[in-house]
This record gives C-alpha cells, sequence and structure tokens, in this order.
C-alpha cells in the first residue's frame, strides 16, 4: 500500500489479475452446471436431487471459494479504517463459511445418504476444510472483535491467523480440486463424457484457472503493503577524515 492508502502498482495488478481470474472461474462453473446439466443428473432423476447436485458445485467454488479470497485482499484494497477492513473481513468470511456449510449439506440430501456421499478423498478433505475454515472464524472473531482481548494477545494470535487463513484457503482450492478431478472421471468411465469434448476442456480449464486464482490470491496476500525507502547516508568531508550519519 503507498502511504496514502492506495494500492501501489503493484499490488494494484495482483488484484486486477486475482479478479481477472476469478470472474473466469464463476464462469466456467456456471457454464459447467448450468450448460451441462445431463452430468449433475443422479440415478433417482428426481427433480430435486438434481437441483441438490447442481448447486454443490456452484456454493463450493462460489460461494465457498470465490468469496473467501475476497475476504482475503479486502486488507489490500478496502479503504478506510482498520476496523472497517476487519468488519468486512469477518462478514464476507461468514458469507463463505455459510457457503460452505450449505454446499455440504447439498451433498448430504440425495436418496443414498449420507453414507454414500462419504467415502472419497475429496468428501474427508472438504469436511475437514470446512471444519478448520469454521475454527479460524470463531478464532477471528474471538480474537480481534472481543473487547476484552488485550493488544498484546492479538499481536500473539495474528501470525497463526494469517496463516491458518492462507492455509485453509489453498485447502479449499486443493479439495476442489479433487472433486473435479473424480466427478470428470467418474463420467468419463461411465461414458457420460468423452475424454476429449467442451465439457472436459471447461473441467479441466476450472481446475488450471482455480491453481491460477489460489497462487495469485496468496502471493497479493503475502507481498509487501509497501516498498521500503532504502535509508540514505549522509558522507561529511573535512580536512583530516570522513565523516557518515
Amino acid at each position: 500500500m503507498a502511504a496514502n492508502g492506495e494500492p501501489t502498482t503493484t499490488t494494484f495488478s495482483l488484484l486486477l489479475l486475482a479478479r481477472l481470474s476469478a470472474s473466469l472461474v464463476a464462469i466456467l462453473v456456471l457454464t459447467w452446471a448450468l450448460y451441462f446439466t445431463t452430468s449433475f443428473l443422479p440415478q433417482t432423476l428426481s427433480q430435486q436431487d438434481l437441483i441438490y447436485s447442481v448447486l454443490h458445485p456452484l456454493l463450493m467454488v462460489i460461494g465457498f471459494i470465490l468469496i473467501s479470497g475476497e475476504a482475503i485482499l479486502v486488507h489490500r484494497w478496502l479503504p478506510g479504517s482498520r476496523k472497517k477492513k476487519k468488519w468486512v473481513h469477518l462478514w464476507l468470511q461468514g458469507v463463505a463459511l455459510a457457503s460452505g456449510i450449505f454446499g455440504i449439506w447439498t451433498k448430504f440430501q440425495g436418496t443414498q445418504g449420507v453414507v454414500a456421499n462419504f467415502y472419497s478423498l475429496h468428501s474427508w478433505m472438504g469436511l475437514l476444510c470446512v471444519s478448520l475454515f469454521g475454527a479460524q472464524w470463531l478464532m477471528g472473531f474471538l480474537s480481534f472483535w472481543h473487547r476484552g482481548e488485550v493488544r498484546m494477545s492479538r499481536m500473539r494470535v495474528l501470525p497463526w491467523h494469517v496463516f491458518l487463513g492462507l492455509y485453509t484457503y489453498g485447502l479449499a482450492v486443493i479439495t476442489a480440486e479433487t472433486g473435479l478431478l473424480e466427478k470428470l472421471t467418474f463420467l468419463q468411465t461411465k461414458g457420460v463424457v468423452l475424454k476429449r469434448c467442451n465439457e472436459a476442456m471447461i473441467v479441466n480449464g476450472l481446475g488450471l484457472w482455480l491453481a491460477m486464482l489460489c497462487g495469485l490470491v496468496i502471493l497479493t496476500a503475502v507481498s509487501p503493503k509497501r516498498y521500503q525507502s532504502i535509508p540514505t547516508t549522509k558522507v561529511a568531508y573535512s580536512d583530516s577524515k570522513c565523516l557518515t550519519s
């Protein structure tokens, strides 16, 4: 950030690239879930099960990953006081958490029940990720919004809060990648989707851009807020010696 609170050129460029990547991810997942609905038809062919099946990728990618990524970037672009930034950050993370919980809930609403949807690495990682995210949100709320917390306690918690936030965000993207791979492999094994077709290109492109978005969000979050100026050394010369200050 610049001295006046405005993003530096580098930060602005990273934010722009992250927003473009997020927009492309949203377009790809919407196209996949709403246009190729036959790939989400459950065995029961129930309209309610179809809605739950389509809602799952939309909520987990757009609601959970994209919104939580935007919450991470709030401190890089939002003007105003730190209290305002923290409030917006907490609110966006709360929306992302609600989307993640509801997204997992949709997978447990099928006629096959909970056990049928709790067998793969993707499902185990998803539950772990949302659980960590919920604990992280609660820790952030207690540490930064509870008036009884002293400043030194907040300073001790902050590095762990940042680390766990970025770790959970990266874990969410990896979980989505395993879900995309699992879904596409299943469809291709069943012969529903060909190995080379438009839908396969969309799903693979979605995975690539999710990985790109993850890198941009984390890079923007950890990049220096401002360029530190190199201290200048003043040299004073005299007849007998050289003095520096």
